[in-house]
């Protein structure tokens, strides 16, 4: 009987951490692969090791369950260290880490041309399907700021639609869901 109740309970908490879904995050040239098999928009989350705004976003805004279900289904997520020191290939291109000349750390020529060389800490770079550039968001955001800035993107609502005017119907129906 007790061995029972402790099983009944292990998988109680097994399900209960599977109901927590995280984001899946996948290196850059895997988003890229996997885009091509099947096409999906890309996250780009472009960030350093020192950036103390970085690591908030990882426990608040990227740890909530309704963002990183958005995310999943909607994109495909990368996180991109800025000072990583590796050659990476994108888009039939190679980038490299460049040292700084005054001895600082220096940059990824990735992180710098997604960036539009605007390097700001954390930043997050959407592409579309085809791999185009859409939007280089900079900044920490809150999840219910970040929300609808996914789904303007995630539902291409940006192609016709201004971002007041989708933020602001977006907000009416986020309260119309609460309420019910």
């Amino acid at each position: 009987m007790r061995k029972w109740m402790i099983l009944a309970l292990l998988l109680m908490a097994g399900s209960w951490v599977m109901s927590q879904e995280r984001i899946q995050w996948m290196d850059i040239e895997e988003a890229e692969a996997a885009c091509r098999r099947q096409p999906k928009k890309i996250f780009v989350d472009v960030y350093t090791d020192w950036c103390g705004w970085c690591k908030r976003m990882d426990q608040t805004t990227f740890a909530d369950p309704e963002v990183a279900r958005y995310m999943n289904e909607n994109y495909y997520a990368v996180k991109f260290n800025a000072e990583r020191t590796d050659t990476v290939r994108f888009q039939g291109h190679d980038f490299v880490y460049v040292m700084n000349p005054n001895g600082k750390k220096g940059i990824h020529q990735l992180a710098a041309a997604m960036l539009q060389n605007k390097l700001s800490y954390p930043s997050y770079v959407l592409f579309n399907e085809e791999m185009k550039l859409m939007q280089v968001i900079p900044g920490y955001q809150k999840t219910e700021s970040f929300l609808p800035i996914l789904h303007f993107f995630g539902e291409d609502a940006y192609k016709t639609t201004p971002w007041e005017t989708f933020n602001e119907a977006y907000s009416k129906r986020e309260k119309k869901q609460g309420e019910q």
